[in-house]
């Protein structure tokens, strides 16, 4: 059983061990694969395992001994999914590995926003604290997050953790969702996403990206904000308009974002909201820690031992 994985780098940076992996078959592991070498990579593959790299129909068609595609991640739209299907080659992904830590995250970023950490810190190492004539500076606008709203778009298993974390504040949580009778997650209110956007102190996005999605958080969403609240995004960098962002936070429309994500990764850089006021920029590291990337591999593993057993496991594409 031949085994390539196109785009390692990411999920083990030297930090795993791919030897369970090569107990199933022989294995080569490319840390990146630009997407017209995937053919001559893979070419004699049965076994395909991608992050971000992607698979597209005419690749799939001329894979000759492809069986199996694993998705080192949740989404999987860098697949041609019902190409695969035409040839009932079962694409698997792994859903739920980074709940925790793409949670974390999101209470890390929306700290972040309130206090500047960071940025108090470099100020205090640049002499702003020793030149301070007071024993303490920059606290003016700090608040408590006991008593704001955080509005949730989207409470899969992330929204779902970060609704407990927002609660473990003393936060009012609100949700939008498509169907809000499947949940039931006591001390959170289902309203429309208008409602969540209006309301909120924090809107954090925790949905996947779909036609009713891409770029909803455009102008017109934005406006009916507070101009006190705060954007986070761990979820899809396309869930945003970034010019209109870019022009709310210049504006002062609002207070401030925190992104994980981009509409391109690696972004462009005249991305607009590299230049954004109070705008915090991660480079998608929300679901990067150790235990849940340790997590993604162990998933994974078991996907494939599954379909060498005929068994499905994670399958996304064969009844769609």
């Amino acid at each position: 059983m031949n085994i390539v994985i196109l785009d390692g780098y990411t999920l083990n940076p030297g930090d795993l061990d791919w030897l369970p992996l090569e107990k199933i078959g022989r294995l080569k592991v490319y840390e990146r694969t630009a997407v017209d070498d995937v053919v001559e990579r893979a070419i004699d593959a049965e076994i395909v395992l991608t992050n971000k790299t992607k698979i597209t129909g005419d690749a799939i068609k001329a894979l000759p001994r492809l069986k199996y595609i694993g998705e080192l991640a949740t989404g999987f739209d860098n697949v041609d999914i019902k190409a695969a299907k035409e040839r009932n080659i079962p694409v698997c992904n792994v859903p739920g590995y980074s709940s925790s830590s793409v949670a974390q995250l999101t209470a890390a970023l929306m700290l972040e926003l309130i206090y500047k950490t960071g940025r108090r810190s470099d100020e205090a190492k640049g002499g702003a604290w020793v030149n301070s004539k007071d024993f303490c500076y920059g606290h003016a606008g700090l608040f408590e997050l006991q008593g704001k709203t955080m509005a949730l778009i989207g409470l899969g298993q992330i929204g779902s953790a970060v609704a407990k974390l927002a609660m473990a504040f003393g936060m009012r949580v609100i949700a939008s969702v498509r169907n809000p009778a499947k949940y039931n997650m006591e001390g959170i209110n289902f309203v429309s996403r208008e409602e969540c956007f209006s309301a909120a102190d924090f809107v954090s996005l925790h949905c996947p990206l779909t036609d009713d999605t891409r770029q909803m958080v455009n102008a017109s969403l934005i406006s009916i904000m507070k101009p006190s609240a705060y954007i986070i995004n761990t979820a899809r960098g396309a869930l945003i308009n970034e010019k209109d962002l870019a022009d709310a936070l210049n504006s002062s429309r609002i207070a401030g974002a925190a992104l994980d994500v981009l509409s391109t990764e690696p972004p462009s850089a005249d991305n607009p909201v590299f230049n954004a006021a109070n705008c915090i920029i991660t480079p998608h590291i929300a679901w990067a820690t150790k235990e849940a990337r340790t997590r993604l591999l162990n998933e994974s593993i078991k996907n494939i031992e599954a379909f060498l057993k005929g068994e499905e496991r994670n399958v996304v594409n064969l009844k769609i």
